[in-house]
């Protein structure tokens, strides 16, 4: 229960706020979202972030946005779909605090899309494992894009960051995640038979040593 930077973990939320709204019908996959300039020089290229890299004041379909956020992990595709959904990034991160209360998450705030850093913007591990049972067991149909892995957008091919996806049997999710206060991280999970297995871990030195 300890408090900590969830990195890009946190894009869980994100999507778990935009699979919500597309099970809603608030929203479609083959609705196209514009990557302003806020988004593109916060989360974009400009950033040196994680990016989607896609060009400033393009219009993109959701569907490819959300492959760019779980597979790409970009920042930039955040962004753009929190403006879409919620007018900001900031009402947008108002809507996550609000449906991490009702998943019961007690050591969680969101203050952006992303988890960029932030003494306002954290999470513990037992929330994430949380968190992540919510995405897997409320989301069926949208689960399966986390087991893939790589993305290729604008001629740029990138690969899933999630080293489970390369050599465990079963596993098919969920996020990484790294910033330099709190190291690697990941959220995990397998599915053997009926039995599905989450892991939650941080504070790893390197990608090896998370992958290990």
């Amino acid at each position: 229960d300890e408090l900590m930077s969830p990195a890009s973990m946190s894009k869980l939320m994100t999507l778990a706020v935009v699979f919500r709204a597309l099970k809603t019908g608030q929203i479609k996959l083959d609705d196209e979202f514009i990557m302003s300039a806020t988004a593109w020089r916060r989360g974009g290229a400009p950033s040196g972030t994680s990016a989607m890299m896609v060009p400033v004041n393009t219009k993109e379909k959701l569907d490819l946005l959300l492959q760019g956020i779980i597979v790409q992990s970009g920042n930039d595709a955040c962004i753009a779909v929190a403006e879409a959904v919620a007018g900001s990034e900031d009402a947008f991160a108002e809507i996550m605090n609000a449906t991490g209360k009702k998943m019961g998450l007690s050591n969680s705030h969101f203050m952006d899309t992303s988890g960029l850093p932030d003494p306002q913007h954290y999470m513990s591990m037992h929330d994430i494992a949380t968190l992540s049972w919510h995405v897997i067991h409320d989301f069926p149909e949208y689960y399966h894009l986390f087991a893939q892995k790589d993305f290729v957008y604008n001629g740029i091919k990138q690969g899933n960051r999630n080293p489970l996806l390369y050599d465990t049997p079963g596993a098919d999710g969920l996020k990484t995640g790294h910033i330099d206060e709190t190291g690697y991280s990941v959220a995990g999970t397998v599915l053997r038979g009926s039995r599905r297995l989450i892991v939650v871990a941080s504070g790893m030195r390197t990608m090896k040593e998370r992958a290990n």
